[in-house]
Parts: C-alpha cells; structure tokens; sequence
C-alpha cells in the first residue's frame, strides 16, 4: 500500500465503532506507519488517544509528545491528563496547567470541545488549589461562564460541565436545579458512552450516581442501568429484560470489594462489570435505551 491507501484503510477503520482485535491491531499498525513514513501528528495524536483509552500511558505519553513535536497542538489536552492525573506515575500540575494553558489560548486551533474541556480542567485547579492559589470563586465564574455556552450547544462538553455546576448548586442549597443538572448529564453520558465505551465517561457516571443519591431517595421500583453504580454497593440481584429475553445481575461481598455476576459470568467488581460487560457480543451500555422492567429479586 502507498500511503494514499493507508490514509484510506485508516478512515474506514476509524468509522467502525465495532470493530474486531484484528482490525484494531491493523489500525494501530498503520497509524504507526504513517507516523514512520511522514511524521503525520494526526496519526500520533490518533495513536495516543488509543493507547490512553486501553489505559497504556507510558505508549499514550510518547505518541502525544511525538505529535506534539511534528506540530500538534490538539495533543496538549491529552497530555494535559496525563501530567493532572499522574498517568504515568507523576502528577505534574505545573505541566498540566501548562498544556491545558496552551489549548485555551490558542483561539485557532481546534474545537470548541477541546476548549472547553481544557478550561473545564484550569478550573478544577483553581477549585483544588493545584499548582494555582485555591480560589473558590474563581472556580464558580468559570464554571457559569462555561454553562452559559454550552446549555444550548451539544457539542460540547455539557455533562462535564453540567454535574460541576451542579456540585455549585448543591452547595448554594439550590437542591432542584442540582438534581435536574445531574439527570440531564446522566443522559448524555449515556448516549455518549453507548457509542463509545471510554472508562472516562463510566467514571463520571459513577461519581455523579453517587452525588445524585446524596440529594434524593433511591426508587427500587424505577431504576436504570447506571442506577447499579449506586445499587450494587450493597449486596442484591436484580432482573431484567432486553426484548423477549431475561437476564440477572447479582453483586455479592468479596474481601471489600462486590463481584458482579451477569448471567452466568462474574466480573471483578462493578468498574469491571461496565467495563467488560456483553451480552450477545454487544458491550452491555449499547442496551441502555433497550433495557426494561428492571426487579430487585433479592
């Protein structure tokens, strides 16, 4: 293949959200070779997005740098990440603010989703008080300021900025609009991840399950699948249907963590369950919208 058909190969690999290990093998290969033959940043930026979902930080780090280095800038978020959460060992938050800086800043370079996800990020910093001086109200601005255009634009990063403000709302005792903040987000996330199974977005669902239920009771008798995050801390199976077929979820104590069984299968604990999850080859958050008539048996 030249390169003009690698480049084509690749398009049609990455438009495929299903596809196989071969295929993902193949589209890594020939990321690789477009790196090699003409020092594409897009290819790096591309690789380093896969290696960092399959949680390979060390492989996601050198791609980012290495499009960096060929002219990137949409690879300062990713590396941004890295550098905040210490992916690689090391929290570096001088770095990040840094690179989360840089995306900000650079007004004519990439999408407002970046943006917006990189000024989402300084403001934790301030909220943290990570390498900035903590400053509350700082971080309430920012975060207004980034509701306000992202309320009406989906696309954009409304859930990530939705349960923020929401956290806003629950300590300003504005307890309605903070719940209402977290179910819209929940939906979002779940659309989002039912195409894209990303431990990123599986996190914010999980961390927002938990905030939502500090604010409200929990209805055993209307409950979705991510309402599990919350449910199975505790020990319980429940039942439900997808079309004409029925299927069991049971959480059982294990040490000081709960295994989760589906079906016939168990997983390490609940991250494991949504992060493994398939029913009929199908990852379990494509069902979302399908599933029904949820039961707590036990």
């Amino acid at each position: 293949m030249n390169n003009d058909e690698v480049r084509k190969r690749v398009d049609e690999l990455s438009r495929n959200p299903n596809n196989s290990r071969e295929e993902e093998q193949e589209l890594m290969e020939k990321l690789s070779f477009l790196i090699d033959a003409d020092k594409d940043y897009r290819a790096a930026e591309y690789l380093g997005g896969i290696y960092y979902e399959k949680r390979m930080y060390d492989q996601a780090l050198k791609y980012y740098e290495l499009a960096e280095s060929y002219g990137s800038k949409w690879a300062w978020n990713g590396l941004g990440y890295i550098w905040y959460y210490g992916r690689t060992g090391q929290v570096d938050y001088e770095k990040a603010f840094r690179y989360f800086s840089k995306m900000v800043e650079d007004g004519n370079y990439g999408s407002d989703f970046d943006r917006m996800e990189a000024r989402l990020k300084i403001a934790d910093m301030y909220k943290n008080g990570y390498y900035v001086e903590k400053n509350w109200n700082k971080y309430v601005q920012m975060i207004e300021e980034l509701y306000e255009e992202v309320k009406d634009n989906y696309d954009t990063p409304r859930p990530e900025v939705f349960t923020r403000l929401a956290y806003i709302r629950t300590k300003q005792g504005r307890t309605e609009e903070a719940v209402e903040l977290y179910l819209d987000a929940k939906r979002e996330l779940a659309e989002r991840v039912s195409h894209n199974r990303f431990f990123g977005d599986l996190n914010r669902i999980n961390w927002l399950e938990n905030d939502l239920y500090k604010l409200i009771e929990f209805d055993q008798n209307n409950f979705d699948l991510y309402d599990l995050y919350y449910l199975l801390k505790e020990e319980h199976t429940v039942s439900f249907m997808i079309g004409s077929e029925k299927h069991e979820i049971e959480s059982k104590k294990n040490g000081e963590e709960m295994k989760i069984r589906l079906d016939d299968k168990w997983y390490r604990n609940i991250n494991d369950f949504f992060s493994q999850a398939v029913i009929d080859d199908y990852i379990i958050e494509a069902y979302y919208w399908d599933i029904e008539d949820f039961k707590i048996i036990i």
